[in-house]
């Protein structure tokens, strides 16, 4: 146990520039407090003892702001930076050093039954406020931008972003010219192509009236 929580507090050390010292960490990171009080709340569950499990995961949820189902399946030096608003549903599984920032859901679609959660590799990282919903594996090695929806497999050593999610870059390499800044709206897209679409009404319209 001991062991487990000198890694928790390394990997908080060496991903987060503001942290300190170990005691800094150790007693005032949420986000480590979330999960140290979710791997007692995972031993609990797995004993079957769930009111017990489950009381655990509240009392985590009213400490930190993050809501981590008691059966998740949580990997080593698991991070979660800052931890407001973090909610990790029931059959979710984590893998190894995976990073995850404030406002992350790992949830449901409400169409699954069984699986309903996602399944994160090793060495992940999802940005702030991102959503991966649904029984889908992101890959080893990936990276989800802050904001993106991701509704699909993300395969490993990939980036994505936008909503819904898009790899923009895999082993290294750009799969399109998108970045985490420039990406389309579809909004502005519909817009414009209906702005095109009367000014060639217009045109025609003047066409018309000038025979």
């Amino acid at each position: 146990m001991f062991r487990q929580l000198r890694e928790d507090i390394a990997c908080v050390k060496s991903r987060d520039p503001a942290a300190r010292s170990a005691m800094e960490i150790l007693l005032l990171y949420p986000g480590l407090k979330a999960i140290r009080l979710h791997r007692l709340a995972n031993k609990f569950y797995k004993k079957k003892m769930f009111f017990a499990a489950r009381w655990l995961s509240q009392r985590a949820s009213k400490k930190t702001g993050v809501e981590i189902h008691p059966a998740v399946e949580v990997g080593k030096r698991f991070f979660i930076d800052h931890g407001t608003g973090v909610v990790i549903g029931e059959t979710a599984v984590i893998g190894d050093d995976v990073t995850i920032y404030q406002g992350v859901t790992l949830g449901g679609t409400g169409k699954d039954t069984g699986k309903r959660h996602p399944t994160i590799g090793n060495n992940v990282m999802i940005g702030a406020g991102a959503k991966v919903l649904g029984p889908l594996v992101i890959g080893d090695n990936s990276r989800i931008a802050a904001g993106a929806v991701v509704l699909e497999d993300i395969p490993p050593n990939s980036t994505a972003v936008g909503v819904p999610a898009r790899v923009v870059k895999k082993d290294g390499m750009r799969v399109d010219d998108l970045d985490q800044i420039h990406i389309p709206d579809p909004i502005a897209q519909e817009i414009s192509r209906l702005e095109a679409e009367i000014t060639e009404l217009k045109n025609k319209l003047k066409t018309e009236e000038n025979k």
